[in-house]
């Protein structure tokens, strides 16, 4: 199950090419001042997770969705234990994941406690933009997102959704919010050990993302699956309901349209592919929600979506299977896509939109032409200019050719997708009269 027979020129290198220098010396300064007893080790006990988390915020009171929290992290850790072959560099980032979510739970609860008012908060009906990984979503949430008509999430507060002691005085004395400068290290130390990342999702700090760091507030899903070899947690994640995740998604939107002080008429533009496997839970909280269904030829999303899933996962694991990857991403999407042509019929078709990937990449103002009159809404020219101005910045910073795969890299071939994922190819057939 390892890279044995792996090289470079077939575009996947070993994951133990992922290991540069400051990354290796970083993790023997840790393992000594782990052996030292100078740091607690990164280790994986929840009772020692809990603890650390309630030492490190003085609270302790955690009860909103903490029995599917509990669940959630009965079926995780095991699963890391046992499945995902963790790098002491892997174990490090769970370990900080889990405990990052856990100290920002009770920081949530303390901050919903203290101002009632935010609950009491009406948000507008949000956008989603829904779509399978590699699908062309980012980009439409981004060009969407350039309308100061609309609301959305930069990274460091989707990565970061709960301001803490040090955001609140922070923003108290005017100075800039220390979660913006968090993320950037963490997305450079990334960057650092496999530039592909960017290449595949080009972000930064400031940079309008998905709101995957909010359904990990639950412990759910994408954020945590695409970074590791967990199936159980996988299967477990699309077998359970998942309400619990977005009641508190939509209570964490209101503490941060309460915190940033924004009109909470402006509606917020959404976006993870998670939301496919969870349209059910999803359109129960935001029943009023536009939904925004794009769709991209089957192989190439596919292999993309298995692409970035590989690159994330040799970052914290020296056994990563390429062609187990490429089995999983071709369940995956085909899950998602079975549950999205179920639920689909049961939400009204006023509530939803049907865009191509190609279609928007040929002519993208056309695309965001059809887009807002779907919406019901006037494309002002300045928010039109606004998103022009995207465009440039985003070709010349990123480019859209640098991130490279091909489907046999994974071990599939085009026939086996198109087979499994044909019937879900007419997107007019999936929606409610």
């Amino acid at each position: 199950m390892e890279h044995s027979g792996l090289s470079l020129a077939n575009g996947l290198p070993p994951a133990t090419h992922f290991r540069p220098l400051h990354l290796k010396f970083l993790m023997r300064s840790l393992r000594s001042a782990w052996s030292s007893g100078i740091l607690p080790p990164a280790d994986l006990c929840p009772e020692r997770l809990r603890n650390l988390a309630q030492k490190e915020t003085g609270l302790s009171r955690d009860t909103d969705g903490r029995d599917f929290f509990e669940r959630q992290l009965g079926v995780l850790l095991p699963a890391l234990h046992e499945e995902a072959q963790l790098t002491d560099f892997g174990r490090l980032i769970a370990h900080g994941s889990i405990l990052k979510v856990m100290k920002e739970r009770l920081w949530f609860e303390a901050l919903m406690a203290e101002y009632p008012e935010i609950d009491r908060i009406e948000l507008a009906p949000p956008i989603i933009v829904a779509g399978s990984m590699r699908s062309g979503t980012t980009r439409m949430q981004r060009l969407l997102a350039c309308d100061p008509a609309f609301s959305a999430l930069r990274l460091y507060e989707a990565q970061c959704p709960v301001p803490g002691p040090r955001t609140v005085a922070a923003r108290a004395s005017g100075r800039p919010d220390p979660r913006i400068a968090q993320v950037g290290r963490a997305l450079r130390l990334l960057t650092s050990i496999n530039p592909a990342i960017q290449n595949a999702h080009p972000t930064g700090p400031m940079e309008v993302d998905e709101e995957l760091g909010l359904n990990e507030q639950s412990l759910s899903g994408a954020l945590i699956e695409a970074q590791r070899r967990i199936p159980s947690f996988a299967r477990h994640c699309e077998q359970v309901d998942q309400t619990p995740v977005y009641t508190r998604l939509h209570r964490l939107l209101k503490l941060r349209t309460w915190f940033e002080g924004s009109d909470p008429s402006r509606p917020y533009v959404l976006k993870t592919p998670q939301h496919l496997q969870d349209l059910a839970a999803l359109h129960a909280t935001f029943p009023d929600a536009k939904l925004l269904f794009l769709h991209r030829d089957p192989v190439q999303l596919v292999a993309s979506g298995a692409s970035l899933a590989w690159n994330q996962m040799v970052i914290q694991s020296d056994s990563v299977d390429p062609h187990w990857v490429g089995r999983e991403w071709l369940h995956k999407t085909e899950h998602r896509l079975n549950v999205t042509a179920a639920v689909r019929r049961q939400i009204p078709a006023r509530h939803q939109f049907d865009l191509g990937f190609e279609e928007v990449n040929q002519d993208w103002r056309l695309a965001i032409a059809r887009v807002y009159q779907f919406l019901d809404r006037d494309l002002t020219p300045d928010a039109m200019a606004a998103m022009e101005a995207y465009v440039r910045r985003a070709a010349a910073e990123h480019g859209y050719s640098r991130h490279r795969y091909s489907l046999q890299q994974f071990g599939l071939c085009p026939g086996e997708v198109h087979e499994r994922l044909a019937p879900f190819a007419l997107a007019r057939d999936l929606v409610a009269a």
